[in-house]
């Protein structure tokens, strides 16, 4: 088994930051080592998408294909990355691994801010918590025994991935298992290529007990647990969409009516380069003007020159996060009706390095970041009264 690498000349320990711009971000710069039992859990995320993918990973032609999607992703062709399930599965194997520990990171570090988004379950219909096409069946809640349903939680967290796939889910479902088995997940991810088949896999082996030796013992047999039990504490819905294309109508029925995480995962600066910076903005806006008060958005995406986009005639670049401040931040650049933004977590820059000792098929690699947290608040001119 090898553990990754990220290139035998990079420094031992990361390089401290000054003017840390929020809790989260002071703490993801430093990048403290991990106890053991949090590289215990890290492990055992990777042993999901082992177990998940261990076809994928043994296949002859593996090689070939992520040669193919590498390619791809190096011309930014993500069109021709991301359109074929094949494709999806080589990725997922491959890129996603670190990226869900560098997301489940991420969660556990504003962890604050997302207690405050876990929901009373009140019963509420599936219509009125924007979900549909689910990717995943799941039985009707018929319980009407207070807040609580016959998976025993009380509180839900909901959470919309834009652009999400397998690392987002993966996250997700680890952060459900450190909250405790009070709360909750009702998990959409949206993404224009063909993810569905992929999360499924990976709902699987988030909620079934992973494989064991038949020369198990006896009380690893009895210790053997799924990382979120039951199976309907973590509720997944699939939309194969461009969110470029949605309608506000659309848009609001995947938003919901309650307070919610919004992602975007290496996902914006994609938009603002294929999709343009116009349509990305009136997104963002129709975006505002559909989010319920109190959610937050989450943007994570490759720091520096990686995300720039060009604007006008001339196509002078910008950073990706000047565009989105420029967007959110400044009121009158914002529908009247809806919300408005305040920025809670700022860094430009934040490296995740794997810790020495994690075990996985192939090589995978340390990942640089950068990661803004906003919560949506209500307009003072909007005629519309929360």
């Amino acid at each position: 088994m090898v553990k990754k690498s990220a290139g035998s000349n990079r420094p031992s320990k990361p390089p401290r930051l000054s003017t840390p711009e929020g809790t989260a971000a002071a703490a993801a710069s430093s990048e403290a080592a991990l106890s053991a039992e949090q590289t215990k859990a890290q492990q055992r995320l990777l042993n999901i998408f082992n177990d998940s993918f261990r076809e994928v990973l043994g296949d002859d032609d593996f090689s070939i294909v992520l040669q193919k999607v590498k390619q791809a992703l190096y011309n930014r062709d993500f069109e021709a990355a991301f359109s074929s399930e094949q494709h999806l599965e080589v990725y997922a194997a491959r890129y996603s691994p670190p990226r869900a520990l560098c997301y489940d990171r991420i969660l556990s570090l504003i962890a604050g801010h997302l207690e405050q988004l876990s929901l009373a379950d009140e019963g509420e219909d599936e219509v009125e918590r924007g979900r549909a096409s689910p990717t995943v069946d799941q039985e009707e809640d018929d319980d009407d025994d207070g807040h609580k349903d016959e998976t025993g939680h009380d509180a839900t967290l909901k959470m919309l991935g834009i652009g999400g796939g397998a690392a987002e889910i993966v996250a997700f479902g680890n952060y459900l298992h450190d909250a405790g088995t009070s709360v909750g997940g009702d998990l959409t991810l949206l993404d224009i290529g063909p993810w569905g088949e992929v999360v499924r896999t990976l709902h699987v082996g988030l909620t079934t007990p992973p494989p064991l030796s038949k020369y198990a013992s006896a009380a690893a047999k009895a210790s053997n647990a799924a990382l979120v039990e039951p199976s309907a504490r973590l509720k997944l819905t699939f939309e194969r969409q461009d969110v470029l294309e949605l309608n506000s109508e659309a848009l609001s029925k995947l938003l919901g009516q309650t307070p919610l995480l919004v992602t975007m995962f290496f996902t914006l600066n994609e938009l603002y380069t294929s999709g343009g910076v116009g349509k990305t903005t009136a997104f963002l806006r129709s975006l505002s003007a559909g989010i319920p008060s109190g959610s937050l958005l989450l943007v994570v995406d490759s720091p520096g020159s990686y995300s720039e986009a060009a604007v006008g005639k001339e196509a002078k670049k910008y950073p990706m996060q000047w565009l989105l401040d420029h967007t959110l931040l400044q009121p009158d650049k914002l529908p009247t009706e809806g919300c408005m933004w305040e920025k809670l977590e700022s860094r430009n820059s934040v490296w995740f390095r794997l810790v020495d000792g994690l075990r996985y098929p192939i090589e995978l690699e340390d990942m640089r970041y950068q990661m803004y947290l906003y919560r949506a608040i209500p307009n003072p001119n909007s005629g519309s009264s929360d």
